[in-house]
């Protein structure tokens, strides 16, 4: 029971932390372009790149 005490503020804490880091991140622009880096995957570009002179 005693580490109940300890446990529910700990895990309490850990939560609002969580949050603020994914607020933070989402406030930084993180989230902006989900699909952008997707679509890069599937452009073909194993090509060698031409030389124009």
């Amino acid at each position: 029971m005693e580490a109940l005490f300890l446990l529910i503020p700990l895990s309490v804490a850990m939560v609002f932390a969580a949050l603020w880091i994914f607020f933070r991140a989402s406030d930084d622009g993180q989230f902006d372009d989900l699909v952008g880096p997707a679509l890069r995957v599937l452009q073909d570009d194993d090509l060698p790149p031409t030389d124009h002179k």
